[in-house]
């Protein structure tokens, strides 16, 4: 076994400087862009997430002032309804107004004519009772004269 451990120490004394120079070129890679890769993924990394971060704080505050203007949007919706509301009902009061008004011209123009009837009314009775008084009064003269002829005449005869 002895020329079998000479030939492992000679390849392994032959793989020292491979040994050395890998490690070498290990600590310079390390060195010189392993860690300077490393701090810049890191960086990046921390950028990234500072702007995913910094994304999701911008839509959460984008949210909030979305929701604050529908809120503001229903009041302001709800501020013109009730304005609507308030010139309706105002409306409707003026226009029950004037109809209470018009009805009372309406019953005071009722009552004025019934009133203007009603006189014209006692007029006619007036009227028709003086004309019928004196109707009469014809037809009972007319009536008498003739038997008034006849006693006159029947009288003097």
């Amino acid at each position: 076994m002895d020329p079998l451990l000479k030939q492992v120490g000679d390849l392994l004394l032959g793989a020292v400087p491979t040994a050395v120079i890998f490690l070498l070129l290990v600590f310079l890679y390390r060195t010189l862009v392993g860690n300077p890769l490393r701090r810049t993924l890191d960086e990046r990394r921390k950028r990234t997430e500072g702007a995913i971060l910094k994304a999701r704080a911008d839509i959460a505050a984008a949210e909030g002032k979305t929701q604050e203007y529908e809120q503001r949007l229903r009041e302001a919706r709800l501020a013109v309804f009730k304005a609507q509301e308030a010139r309706r009902q105002a409306a409707q009061k003026a226009r029950a107004a004037a109809l209470a008004k018009a009805r009372e011209r309406a019953q005071q123009q009722i009552n004025e004519a019934r009133a203007a009837i009603d006189r014209d009314m006692a007029e006619a009775r007036q009227s028709l009772q003086a004309e019928s008084d004196a109707l009469a009064s014809e037809i009972i003269r007319t009536i008498l004269k003739p038997a008034e002829m006849a006693s006159a005449a029947g009288g003097r005869a």
